[in-house]
C-alpha cells in the first residue's frame, strides 16, 4: 500500500533565513477518513461509491465521500440529495462520530511516538515538527514509518507531506492522494511555487481567491508582477504582506502543541426551515441540553458561547458572548443563547448550533488536555 517518497526539486530560495529552512515538518492527512473507517468496520463496502452524511431524502450534507464516489463529482459539503442525483447507486451512511474519534485517538498516539510537537488540525489531520528527531534519520523516513504504523495497526491509509514549513508540508501531502508521500526540499521551493494556484494555499478561501483574480493573480508567479506597495493599496497591508511571503513559500508559523479541546459544540439541521420563535426556542433548548451533556462528560467548564445560525439561502451568521464565571447548567446555556437569537434573524433558519469555548478542567484552572483536537 505504500509508495516511495516523491521528491520535488529545483532552484534555491534566498529570501528565507538558513535556520528557517532547517525545520523538518510532516503533515499527515488521512485518506477519506470517515469512509475509510466505515470500510474498516464493514469490508463489504470496499470498492463501492460511499457517501457519509445521511439519507439523500434528508437535508443532510456530505461529510466525506470515498474515492469511488468522488469520481462522480461528489464532494464534501454537497447536499446528499445532489450527491444521489450524481450517483444513484452510491451507499449513503449516517456519520458515526464516536467511532471516528476512537480511531483518531489511535492515530494521534502513533504521531506521539515520532514527535513531541504535534499540532492537530482535525480528527484526521495533523502536523509534526520532527526537527529534533531527525538527527540520525531523515524526515521522509519518519513519515514513511508513520504511514506504515497507521496501516499495520489500524488498517487505513494516510498521505504525508514533508517540507521546511507547515504550508509546504500540507501542499506536499495533497500531491499524491491517496496513500502518497511527497517531499518538498528547501532547494526546490523556488521551482515549486511559481506555478502553484494561489487558491491552493491554505488560508485563501473562495472570496479571497476571487478578489485576487480581479487583480490578475491566479498563480503565485502573478503576485510578483505587482509592486509590493500596489498590493498594499489594493489588498491592505496585512493580506498583502501575508500573500507576498506565502507566494514565495515562506511560512513562519510554528507547529503548536494544541491537543487541548478548543470547544465543545452541537448543532441541528431542521427538516424544514423555521421562522417562528417558539419553534426555534424548543430546538435551541435541546441543543443546549446536548452541548451541556457533552461538556459534563468531559468534566469541563466553559466561559464563552457562540451561536451559529444558517439561513435558508445557506448564508451563515455567528454571535458570541463571554462570562466572567463558567456556565453551570443547560438552562443557563439556553438563556444566554436565546438572548443572542433574540437579536433578530433576517430569514427562515435551516440550522442552529451552539459552541462552548474558553474551556477549563472542572478540578483546576488548567485547560483540559485531549488527544486529538476536535
Amino acid at each position: 500500500m505504500l509508495e516511495s517518497p516523491k521528491q520535488i526539486r529545483g532552484g534555491t530560495l534566498k529570501e528565507i533565513h538558513p535556520e528557517f529552512l532547517k525545520r523538518k515538518i510532516i503533515h499527515v492527512d488521512m485518506d477519506a477518513f470517515f469512509a475509510a473507517v466505515e470500510i474498516l468496520d464493514n469490508p463489504s463496502l470496499k470498492g463501492l461509491p460511499l457517501v457519509i452524511g445521511g439519507s439523500p431524502q434528508s437535508r443532510c450534507v456530505v461529510c466525506t465521500a470515498s474515492y469511488e464516489a468522488r469520481k462522480f463529482g461528489i464532494r464534501s459539503a454537497m447536499a446528499c440529495s445532489q450527491a444521489y442525483r450524481l450517483c444513484p447507486d452510491a451507499v449513503f451512511l449516517m456519520p458515526r462520530h464516536r467511532r471516528y474519534v476512537e480511531i483518531s485517538k489511535e492515530i494521534f498516539l502513533i504521531f506521539a511516538r515520532y514527535s513531541k510537537k504535534i499540532e492537530s488540525v482535525s480528527l484526521d489531520e495533523g502536523y509534526l515538527d520532527v526537527t529534533e528527531e531527525c538527527q540520525g534519520e531523515s524526515a521522509s523516513s519518519l513519515a514513511k514509518k508513520i504511514k506504515e504504523d497507521i496501516w499495520n495497526e489500524i488498517g487505513i491509509t494516510a498521505s504525508a507531506g514533508v517540507a521546511p514549513n507547515k504550508m509546504l508540508a500540507k501542499l506536499a501531502s495533497e500531491k499524491q492522494k491517496p496513500d502518497g508521500l511527497t517531499v518538498i526540499r528547501p532547494e526546490s521551493i523556488s521551482a515549486f511555487m511559481p506555478t502553484l494556484p494561489v487558491k491552493k494555499i491554505n488560508g485563501i478561501g473562495p472570496v479571497t481567491a476571487e478578489k485576487l483574480s480581479k487583480y490578475g493573480i491566479s498563480l503565485c508567479s502573478d503576485i510578483y508582477k505587482h509592486r509590493k506597495m500596489d498590493l498594499y493599496e489594493k489588498l491592505g497591508p496585512r493580506l498583502a504582506e501575508w500573500l507576498w511571503d506565502h507566494g514565495q513559500g515562506i511560512c513562519r508559523a510554528p507547529v503548536e502543541n494544541n491537543h487541548d479541546r478548543k470547544s465543545v459544540g452541537s448543532e441541528a439541521t431542521f427538516p424544514k426551515d423555521l421562522t417562528d420563535l417558539d419553534s426555534l426556542k424548543k430546538e435551541l433548548q435541546e441543543i443546549a441540553q446536548d452541548v451541556h451533556e457533552r461538556l459534563s462528560k468531559k468534566r469541563l467548564l466553559a466561559m464563552s458561547l457562540t451561536l451559529k445560525i444558517k439561513y435558508a439561502d445557506f448564508s451563515l451568521e455567528t454571535r458570541s458572548t463571554r462570562l466572567s464565571t463558567p456556565f453551570t447548567t443547560s438552562e443557563e446555556i439556553f438563556r444566554y443563547a436565546l438572548l443572542l437569537l433574540e437579536r433578530g434573524y433576517k430569514q427562515p433558519i435551516r440550522l442552529l448550533g451552539l459552541s462552548l469555548g474558553r474551556l477549563q478542567d472542572r478540578k483546576s484552572d488548567v485547560i483540559q488536555v485531549q488527544v486529538p483536537l476536535f
